[in-house]
């Protein structure tokens, strides 16, 4: 599931950033580098679809979508049903991401593999609410009219544009801090690979919490 959630969201963003160089969200002067987007070679799409590549974007960010959210409900259910969310992710308070959170800030947060320190497991929840708020605003943005009410939940067709936009962009903020700290904890790259730990997850020694 962490492959198929991982490809699909690459394609969504790269499709995604080429949708958005047509049609901005933002009222300001930007957009993305052509070579970082998702829609072809504007040539190519061009004299065979007589089109620059959008139609083709909007084809690979649906697709994607539905990839996505299938294997995201999925997810969601096993990961309640088997236990994995309350046993690895919960509980989680702010005290406890204070101090592992300055430790990280410092380089000194002992990483062991198989458990989640409350870092982890606010950046977890935090993508997985993105992730969230970005499926739903997409799907605000795609049938305005026929949900109509969960536009009208995110400020209407406009302003679910930006939060989507927004969403995703924390999405990519979410990658790219997985993607560092992988770098620097090497050992990781396994586990991040196969999806769980490579033979035994190291425990913390009996009576200490």
């Amino acid at each position: 599931m962490h492959w198929i959630n991982a490809l699909a969201i690459i394609v969504m963003i790269g499709s995604g950033w080429r949708i958005y160089n047509y049609y901005p969200a933002l009222p300001i002067d930007f957009g993305f580098p052509n070579y970082l987007t998702l829609g072809g070679d504007f040539t190519v799409t061009e004299a065979l679809n007589d089109e620059d590549g959008l139609a083709n974007a909007l084809a690979w960010h649906f697709a994607a979508m539905w990839v996505l959210v299938i294997n995201i409900l999925a997810y969601v259910i096993v990961g309640f049903a088997s236990g994995h969310f309350r046993r690895d992710f919960l509980p989680v308070g702010p005290r406890a991401f204070a101090r592992d959170l300055w430790a990280a800030l410092r380089f000194r947060l002992d990483h062991r593999l198989g458990e989640y320190n409350a870092v982890q497991r606010v950046f977890y929840w935090g993508v997985l609410a993105a992730i969230l708020v970005t499926i739903l605003s997409g799907l605000s943005i795609w049938k305005p009219v026929q949900l109509h009410e969960l536009t009208w939940l995110f400020g209407g067709y406009e302003f679910a544009r930006v939060v989507h936009f927004f969403g995703m962009a924390a999405i990519v903020a979410f990658l790219v801090v997985h993607v560092a700290l992988t770098i620097l904890v090497p050992q990781t790259l396994v586990a991040m690979i196969v999806g769980r730990p490579w033979g035994r997850p190291n425990r913390r020694p009996a009576g200490r919490k």
